[in-house]
């Protein structure tokens, strides 16, 4: 393993020659970002590895020279056949010296390879070291764009790597070939070479290939399956079901077109030594009278033939790659040439954060974000920054963190941050890494932070307490759990300013007054030091010390609360507004403290329990997944019946014609062989006469005959066109009963499933489906059968060959099965150490400007090349396992020459020179095909592994069927009353019950609203109205049909949810709001006039055709609510599930919302499960869940009288009973 350590040295070496380079592009022309240097990068990887380079081509020239005195040989050894009275020991020394040079040539030619494949993983880490290091400092990037360089770019540079020297390698060979040959068959050579010439094209022009639809088809799997939630909510399944097969139609279109050019290719490929010869050789006969074909011409110039194809096959393959790697080595140097980041600009003097900023190239939609902004803030003073959506909060926070250019003024800030962004960034690590975040540990502060922070009960209910690992992007924690780690981190951090953009927006009310009076007011943690919080709640203003009020990216007003009540500006409207629910605030919470704390600690113990579990346990389970499906597929070998699998799905009928194709081919093909060396006998047949005329023709005649049905007219294209077919069907059939299954699979698979490992279904398996197998299987079976064929001609010449056949076989299988299993384990290790690297680094991009606002670039470079190295050492393993395994098999080879030879030296009076010729001259071409036959077998062993991950997804347990034999009646619900009869229910069996018998009616065109602390079941609730999930006892009735009889979808299409988070789809705006084209375009406009977005469609370019982003990234949060809106607002049903969204909408989007509801809405039964309680306050009845149980249920105002849960919940939201008769 010393090689793989030392690695890490070269990669440190080799990174610093780059980053000179890179930063002298980057003075040069920065003026011009367009301008990017060119041309540095290949040659600083040759100056960094050229002693590798260099050894690598002494090795390959001692090899290639090699090659071409085999066939010297071969002449010298049928030549002593043919010849009475030559002495034994030359024949001897003959048999030997081909031994010799064939070890040796291996021996060359691995070192060779092994030195290749070094370069190759060097290359890799250091461009990847490379562009990470680039990304810490790099201006824009997104995360696709960056793991693409990664890992394609990164990974075609290896490949290229691996076969540079093929290109100053081929032409050699080609050139001595040519060389040698003409000794043989003077000019008629040339008729060979035109051959080969013609034939070239067609492989090079066989490269390109479609990518277009698979990135497509992968983009809509991504999306439907983070949205799959609402997908089965509105069940849209059939239409993005529709979407996704049209898609994969194209794609198995030029599939198929693809395999048949490919089959093509591989015809003339397999032909090609076959023409040449038999072109090379008639005209050689044809040209002179005299020129007779005897047995030393013919198979020399056979196994020299033969070496030119590889050259032959290579050089295409090559250039290709050179073309890959050379639009590659563009993308990268743009890439690393790009701009840094200005990161000097936010540190400086004199604490005043004074800003003045014009042009923002950040955010797309408006070209300018903040226009002139002036502030200044004092040491030790706590800001709050209010505004409308867009008005520039955020870029005022990036601002600060220098993440943003400004165009002029200057932003000083003294000291250190500490930064909170708006979306927690959670790594994947413990919980207490991601609080301490790379500073040493203090116990008492650490502690102190965890109170303050209020994480202490999180921590009892997590399994392995703060040493808890958290799944990427935080998974196993929810969305206020998260907020407050991210929280914890900045105070831990200790750092002089904090900027807290929205920290408060995830969690609870309540918990929110915690964290606000432990941590960032007055009296909290952070009160000495510079705290600037961007806010939507309004209930902390009073005791902020200066309020800034933003509007359209200018600062409209900022002073302390009381003065801006005083000016009766924007901010007093905008509180007269929305403040009256939460005027008392300021009172209650001095009076009451000590009482909510308490309250709360309570709470927390009641709530947890159940939801904390399901959390926990559902990770295991994922755990469980992992490991399982790591070790289910380690066993010893792959089960034989993946290989029925496949060949079932591809269809037994054309399995066993493609079989027979192959067998028919080599036939012919040992045919051909025979009658040459009966041809060549004829020179010592007719040795004093002319030759026979008609005699000659018959030999070119059938000799061509033979070839071509060898591999033409009948055989080889007859099975590669059959293959091409079946393995297209096997595609389409494989992908087919994947996504119609995945789809139906109930939504308790999708939260125990990560997202990924679906998604790589989809692409890695599917991918591996269509385009891996099938040529693995095709050269498996011709490298099975050329050996085979081989074995029988060596046989037919010398009988005794088979007894030296069969302790070589024994030995070979045992080789392959010792390789096989230790390359499988290899290659799995390598993928599975591969992927932290592109996890911490798409981590790496996403919490940047945390990253950077806390200055850990260095540390995270740092774990960067740990986890490449893990990755490094188990590809070095299986490189050096590849190696050991081809100098074990070439031997295997070098025996197979040295005994045929042996044997036609032995046995020299009883051989014709022609069949000498023939018996050698295979098995100098045999040691290659052996090599071929396990890479071939252990590659397909690999690859097969993808039809067992596909089909362990294919038969995942399917949800209720979406129709079923009872239909609902027409205009299905009409009235909306809904029942539930003693309705229990759990998420899966072995947990606890979740709503635990409940019992209640709804009238028609009720307005309910329903509320609870968190994980009382309110979610749970809408969940099985929908029946995500089924009911464990009891029944819901909705207009006299139990909802378990009807199928799920007609069901879901006669209710209507506007869900929590807004999911959208890439697409037209059109096709979000109704993806099968049910309704018109009147109707599309009115919906959306009622959810106030139609000035804004109408302002749009496309208006309705308008293209909706990747997760409707080009609409903000507000805009995609309401599309939801739009959404419910267009199907109209009896009964409306408002979960309503809490952090996301500011005050006035909310209030818009409320606003339709409630006049659209007004002869519906509405439903809305409330966090806040002043938005449920007109309702008719509202219903109170306590783990899982209603314990109330009334009109709010006997609710508030009788001091129940609900009064006090409605204390801490600042509502008397007073004021909701106001509302």
């Amino acid at each position: 393993m010393s090689k793989a350590q030392s690695q890490d040295i070269l990669v440190l070496e080799e990174r610093q020659p780059k980053k000179k380079k890179k930063k002298k592009g980057d003075n040069e022309d920065s003026v011009p970002p367009k301008d990017y240097p060119k041309g540095w990068l290949m040659k600083t990887l040759a100056k960094t590895f050229q002693q590798n380079l260099l050894l690598a081509v002494a090795f390959k020239v001692v090899h290639d020279a090699l090659v071409f005195v085999s066939p010297q040989l071969l002449k010298l050894l049928i030549a002593f056949v043919s010849d009475e009275d030559s002495f034994a020991w030359q024949g001897y020394l003959y048999a030997i010296l081909l031994f010799l040079a064939a070890v040796i040539q291996s021996l060359c030619l691995q070192q060779h390879f092994s030195l290749c494949f070094q370069l190759g993983i060097n290359v890799r880490a250091s461009l990847i070291a490379a562009i990470y290091k680039k990304v810490s400092t790099r201006k824009e990037s997104t995360v696709g764009e960056t793991v693409n360089l990664m890992s394609a770019d990164a990974q075609r540079f290896m490949d290229l790597a691996n076969f540079i020297h093929q290109l100053w390698s081929s032409p050699l060979q080609i050139i001595l070939s040519i060389v040698f040959l003409w000794g043989e068959l003077g000019p008629s050579v040339l008729a060979g070479i035109a051959t080969l010439l013609l034939l070239l094209p067609i492989n090079a022009f066989l490269v390109e290939r479609n990518m277009k639809n698979k990135d497509e088809r992968m983009k809509i799997m991504t999306e439907i399956l983070n949205g799959i939630k609402i997908l089965k909510l509105f069940a849209w399944e059939p239409s993005f079901e529709k979407r996704v097969n049209e898609i994969r139609a194209h794609e198995l279109k030029n599939l198929m077109n693809f395999s048949y050019l490919q089959s093509v290719s591989v015809f003339v490929f397999t032909c090609a030594p076959f023409l040449v010869s038999l072109a090379s050789f008639a005209v050689y006969v044809l040209v002179d009278e005299n020129n007779i074909l005897d047995a030393q011409k013919a198979f020399t110039a056979i196994s020299l033939f033969n070496v030119l194809r590889f050259p032959m096959a290579t050089l295409p393959m090559v250039i290709s790659f050179l073309v890959q790697a050379n639009v590659s080595t563009a993308r990268l140097e743009r890439y690393l040439s790009g701009e840094d980041l200005d990161t000097s600009c936010p540190r400086d003097t004199a604490l005043s954060t004074q800003e003045a900023m014009g042009d923002l190239a950040v955010l797309l939609p408006q070209p300018s974000c903040l226009c002139s902004v002036t502030l200044d803030i004092m040491p030790g003073s706590l800001v709050a920054v209010v505004g409308a959506v867009g008005s520039g909060k955020s870029s005022l926070v990036s601002a600060m963190l220098g993440e943003m250019e400004n165009i002029k003024g200057h932003i000083n800030i003294q000291g250190s941050l500490a930064y909170v962004p708006q979306q927690a960034w959670i790594q994947n690590a413990t919980l207490k890494d991601n609080i301490i975040f790379g500073s040493e540990l203090d116990e008492a502060r650490y502690q102190q932070v965890l109170k303050a922070c209020a994480l202490l009960p999180d921590l009892e209910l997590l399994p392995a307490g703060d040493q808890t690992e958290i799944g990427e992007k935080g998974i196993n924690l929810s969305g206020g759990q998260k907020q407050r780690v991210s929280l914890a981190r900045a105070v831990y951090s200790n750092a002089d300013i904090y900027i807290l953009d929205d920290p408060l927006s995830a969690v609870d009310a309540h918990v929110g007054k915690y964290l606000f009076e432990h941590v960032l007011g007055p009296k909290g943690l952070l009160q000495k030091k510079t705290r600037i919080l961007v806010t939507h709640s309004i209930s902390f203003l009073p005791q902020v010390d200066n309020i800034v009020v933003l509007a359209a990216g200018a600062v409209s007003e900022h002073g302390s609360y009381s003065t801006l009540l005083a000016n009766k500006g924007a901010f007093s409207q905008f509180l007269n507004l929305y403040g009256n629910q939460e005027e008392d605030v300021s009172e209650e919470n001095t009076a009451g403290t000590g009482n909510t704390v308490g309250l709360w600690q309570l709470e927390w113990l009641c709530i947890y329990p159940g939801d904390m579990k399901q959390l926990i346990e559902k990770e295991a389970a994922v755990l469980g997944v992992t490991a399982h499906g790591l070790m289910g597929s380690i066993g010893p070998q792959v089960k034989f019946s993946m290989y029925l699998r496949y060949l079932r799905a591809v269809g037994l009928c054309f399995t066993f014609w493609i079989v027979m194709g192959y067998v028919g081919q080599y036939a012919a093909y040992v045919g051909s062989n025979l009658w040459l060396s009966d041809w060549t006998d004829d020179s010592v047949r007719y040795q004093n006469q002319t030759y026979p005329t008609q005699q000659r023709d018959l030999r070119i005649g059938v000799f061509g005959a033979l070839g071509v049905s060898q591999g033409e007219s009948l055989f080889l294209l007859f099975a590669t066109m059959l293959s091409a077919r079946g393995t297209v069907r096997a595609s389409r059939v494989m992908h087919q009963q994947l996504l119609s299954n995945i789809l139906r699979a109930p939504m308790s698979f999708f939260d125990t499933t990560p997202i990924g490992r679906i998604v790589n279904r989809f692409a890695k398996d599917i991918f591996t489906v269509d385009e891996t197998i099938p040529m693995s299987f095709r050269s498996w079976i011709s490298c099975f059968m050329a050996i085979i064929s081989t074995l029988i001609v060596i046989c037919l010449a010398t009988p005794f060959f088979a007894v030296v056949i069969i302790p070589l076989s024994i030995f070979y299988y045992f080789v392959l099965r010792f390789y096989v299993s230790t390359s499988r384990q290899l290659r799995r290790l390598d993928s599975v150490t591969r992927s932290p690297i592109y996890s911490h680094f798409g981590e790496t991009v996403s919490g940047l400007s945390v990253i950077r606002a806390y200055g850990h670039q260095e540390r995270f470079l740092k774990q960067n090349e740990i986890t490449m190295d893990i990755n490094q050492k188990s590809v070095y393993s299986w490189i050096v396992s590849n190696r050991w395994l081809a100098i074990r098999l070439e031997f295997v080879g070098s025996l197979v020459v040295f005994f045929s030879a042996l044997l036609a030296v032995i046995a020299k009076g009883t051989l014709e020179g022609g069949i000498v010729g023939l018996s050698v001259s295979s098995a100098l071409n045999v040691t290659q095909t052996l090599n071929w036959l396990v890479r071939t077998s252990s590659e397909l062993e690999t690859n097969i592994v993808a039809v067992e991950r596909v089909h362990e997804y294919m038969t995942v347990k399917n949800e209720a069927p979406w129709v079923t034999k009872k239909r609902p009646p027409h205009g299905w619900p009409s009235r909306g009353e809904i029942q539930f009869v003693d309705y229990k229910v759990r998420y899966r069996p072995e947990l606890d019950l979740v709503l635990q018998g409940i019992t209640c009616d709804i009238g028609s065109t009720e307005k309910v609203g329903v509320v609870g602390r968190t994980g009382a079941g309110k979610s749970s609730l809408t969940n099985c109205l929908f029946r995500v999930l089924e009911a464990a006892g009891g029944k819901i009735i909705i207009d006299d049909v139990d909802i378990a009889t009807i199928g799920l979808h007609d069901l879901r299409k006669s209710l209507t949810i506007i869900p929590q988070d807004p999911v959208l789809f890439t697409g037209t705006l059109r096709m979000n709001l109704d993806p099968f084209d049910q309704y018109s375009d009147e109707e599309v406009w009115k919906a959306l006039e009622l959810a106030h977005l139609k000035t804004f469609v109408q302002g749009l370019p496309e208006r309705l055709l308008h293209l909706v982003s990747e997760a409707g990234e080009n609409l903000s949060v507000g805009q995609r609510q309401l599309v939801c809106l739009a959404r419910a607002l267009l199907r109209k049903a009896k009964i409306l599930i408002l979960d309503e969204a809490t952090a996301a909408v500011d005050l006035e989007t909310d209030h818009l919302i409320q606003t339709t509801i409630r006049s659209a809405f007004a002869d519906c039964t509405v439903l809305t499960i409330a966090h806040r309680l002043h938005t449920i306050m007109d309702s008719n009845r509202v219903m109170v869940l306590h783990a899982g149980q209603i314990v109330e249920f009334d009109s709010p105002e006997q609710l508030l009288m009788k001091q129940g849960i609900f009064s006090a919940m409605a204390k801490d939201a600042g509502i008397t009973a007073a004021e909701s008769t106001a509302l």
